[in-house]
């Protein structure tokens, strides 16, 4: 296993397709695809029966957490994965993740085996807590940017967002509902510190702002409004 702490500015915007083309025709110059430019991300996202840390993250609380296994494309049971706790206070993202085989994790999740490692400790106190189980499995296809000057600023492009409540294991591939009923994209702009001039200026032009969109909260939402017609 190996551990991985960081914490940054985030901001969310969603974009319909004409939007995008024209935002990234603008910033075309000063962007250039990260090392890992293009993916498929898979998550599978824990709470409990009552949906306790989905309903508290959509209160727009102050600080806010929530726990996800992740992985970039399918993976087999011997490829590693991430096991994340992710934390917000206002725009400021935290994240520590520790990087695990699947059947590791499978291991603890289903015998309590563990190592003793500082972000297991924490993320087994949620487990235990909020008796925490898959709910829901989230996928989506990435493009990553970063600053040709900056390479601590990272755009993503997320597309085809999708998602079931059935299958809950990261190998059991990335099928799933569709959210958006268009061509949505969700545009997350990454920063340590203030943003590029050329880019606040993109986005005022364009009149792009930012919006408070959680992936797996919004799905949620979407699930109760469609049991409740």
């Amino acid at each position: 296993m190996n551990e991985n702490v960081f914490r940054r500015v985030e901001e969310k915007y969603i974009l319909t397709q004409e939007q995008k083309d024209l935002f990234f025709d603008a910033i075309k110059e000063y962007i250039e695809p990260d090392f890992y430019y293009q993916s498929k991300i898979l998550n599978v996202y824990f709470d409990n029966e009552n949906r306790d840390v989905i309903v508290h993250s959509l209160e727009k609380p102050t600080f806010k957490e929530k726990i996800r296994l992740r992985s970039y494309g399918i993976p087999t049971l011997e490829d590693d994965v991430f096991l994340e706790i992710k934390d917000k206070v206002h725009s400021i993202v935290g994240k520590r993740r520790m990087k695990i085989k699947l059947k590791d994790f499978y291991r603890y999740y289903e015998e309590g085996i563990k190592e003793d490692h500082q972000i297991m400790r924490e993320i087994d106190y949620y487990f235990q807590y909020f008796h925490l189980k898959p709910v829901y499995f989230v996928s989506y296809d990435r493009l990553s940017y970063r600053g040709c000057e900056n390479p601590n600023l990272r755009i993503t492009v997320d597309q085809n967002l999708r998602s079931r409540e059935y299958d809950l294991k990261l190998e059991l591939g990335d099928n799933g509902e569709p959210y958006f009923d268009d061509a949505r994209y969700i545009i997350e702009i990454k920063v340590l510190d203030a943003m590029p001039l050329w880019l606040t200026k993109a986005l005022a032009f364009y009149k792009i702002y930012p919006t408070s969109f959680s992936k797996v909260g919004s799905i949620y939402k979407k699930r109760k409004e469609e049991v409740v017609c």
